[in-house]
């Protein structure tokens, strides 16, 4: 579970960024198309945030569809796994242009 890892390095940034002010709400943009399991992310936030200026804090996550643009055509369509077929020339020539990222969006401190 690579979750873990992610989320330890997701709190030790916020944390730092929070320069020892408590850290009350963090909000993730997860890419649909990207490997990271939200409610993996959820299950371990509470965990690593034990002991850190972000105890108690609340996690949301949005989550990003995926999008690819297709290189024959120009048209852009929406991916529901990383690979897949233009809707209007059927070309497998696509570029993911969304849904793959991980992004600390939002952090709320007091």
């Amino acid at each position: 579970m690579h979750e873990l890892g992610i989320t330890k390095n997701i709190v030790a940034i916020v944390a730092e960024h929070a320069e020892g002010l408590s850290v009350t709400r963090v909000t993730l943009e997860v890419g649909q198309l990207s490997t990271i399991m939200a409610d993996s992310i959820h299950f371990c936030f509470d965990i690593c945030c034990q002991g850190t200026v972000l105890e108690g804090a609340t996690l949301e996550i949005i989550e990003v569809p995926g999008i690819g643009k297709c290189q024959d055509c120009g048209a852009e369509v929406k991916l529901s796994q990383p690979f897949g077929r233009c809707d209007c020339c059927r070309s497998a020539k696509l570029d993911i242009i969304q849904g793959q990222e991980l992004k600390i969006k939002e952090m709320e401190v007091r």
